[in-house]
């Protein structure tokens, strides 16, 4: 689908892109499972044939990954917890490879799926979808959870919502202080990533406007280069934004799940 040169063109152009196919999210759902699905397949397969003598390129790169993710967690969780480190770096791989789909050009999936499925709408890129983005945050919720009342306590975990920040003379205040605060894990994962690459999407989708609707004639010889510049420009720095709200996801997931690991909050 491309733009028209009048202003109900561009935004019904957008207002195509940023449509789910179904009231369900079905997309965002079927390229999240496709992608983890993918890294599975491939984590399996290098498994399979791991060289310990010469390893090959795809191999250093992973196994420099895993390095980096198991420095990052020996560097901000206390103790040790088995599962923290796979999880993050699950959370790092998957979370990449679905913000990597924002640099796939904004109309080709769309109109593969429209010229030969007849899909009309498909938005291709799962963490702008906030659904998306908030399942996730909720899932690392769920384990913040668990391991506060694994590890402090029922009585511990209540002692927390009692008695912190401002002692116990300001038990109402730290109450509300301490909900707010907890609610604000979930909510800082899920809003932070969904915005970020939300924005980022109708940037591309503002780059690809200018040769869908300025580009008419003798004037694509100037807009048609000055998308093409706009457009690589803003997908090297986007690249950088979606492996650092990737890694940022990562972190704080250690850092929220190495707090509920501490006795003292």
């Amino acid at each position: 689908m491309s733009g028209s040169s009048d202003g109900g063109g561009t935004v019904a152009y957008i207002q195509h892109h940023l449509t789910n196919l179904c009231v369900g999210d079905c997309d965002p759902v079927f390229f999240s499972v496709v992608l983890g699905v993918l890294m599975v397949a491939v984590s399996w397969r290098m498994g399979q044939n791991l060289a310990t003598g010469t390893p090959s390129g795809f191999q250093n790169f992973v196994e420099t990954i895993i390095d980096f993710v198991s420095g990052q967690v020996k560097d901000t969780f206390p103790g040790h917890n088995p599962i923290i480190a796979p999880l993050a770096l699950t959370i790092f791989v998957w979370v990449w490879l679905m913000n990597f789909m924002d640099l796939i050009p904004v109309d080709l999936l769309p109109a593969i799926a429209s010229g030969v499925l007849g899909i009309e709408y498909l938005k291709v890129v799962p963490t702008t979808d906030l659904n998306t983005t908030l399942a996730m945050s909720l899932t690392v919720f769920a384990l913040i959870l668990y391991y506060n009342f694994k590890v402090k306590g029922a009585a511990g975990y209540l002692k927390m919502f009692l008695f912190h920040p401002f002692g116990k003379f300001f038990v109402p205040v730290n109450i509300v202080m301490s909900v707010i605060e907890e609610l604000a894990k979930p909510l800082s994962l899920a809003l932070r990533l969904f915005g970020n690459l939300f924005a980022g999407e109708l940037v591309f989708l503002l780059i690809a406007l200018i040769g869908g609707t300025m580009a008419v004639g003798l004037g694509a010889l100037i807009w048609f280069p000055l998308q093409v510049v706009l457009d690589l420009g803003w997908l090297i720095f986007h690249l950088l934004v979606i492996t650092l709200q990737a890694f940022i996801f990562m972190v704080l997931t250690i850092v929220y799940l190495g707090m509920a690991h501490t006795e003292e909050h």
